[in-house]
């Protein structure tokens, strides 16, 4: 059983930043994906950024490409999301979520394992 615990949400000003920080556990970072998700009220679930921590290799969805940095750190065996430029519709509950994958996907499947979310509130 993996355990993913997020941290640092927040309330910030349009234009602000806030890291997120997803800490893990039970499983070795190196032989998961990491996906950040986020659910804003009325909306559905909406992936965001997602890293293959082996590889590397990163996926940013178009809402967030260029404002988002998604990086991990295996020795700490967290993974962060850096977010900038932060706006109004940005406000949501943020999900870290695992998956046993080589790949980087943006949808809920196939990640198996979920944090319980930070929220993120965005408002002047």
């Amino acid at each position: 059983q993996m355990r993913l615990v997020e941290s640092g949400g927040g309330l910030v000003h349009p234009g602000g930043s806030l890291r997120l920080s997803c800490e893990t556990s039970g499983h070795p970072l190196n032989y998961y994906t990491i996906g950040w998700f986020r659910r804003a009220p009325g909306k559905e679930r909406e992936g965001l950024s997602a890293i293959n921590v082996r590889s590397g290799t990163t996926a940013y969805a178009d809402s967030v490409k260029g404002r988002f940095t998604i990086a991990s750190d295996t020795v700490k065996s967290t993974v962060y999301l850096q977010m900038n430029n932060l706006q109004p519709e940005d406000a949501a509950v943020y999900y870290c979520a695992a998956a046993y994958s080589d790949y980087v996907p943006l949808t809920t499947y196939p990640y198996e394992y979920w944090g319980q979310g930070t929220q993120v509130t965005v408002s002047s």
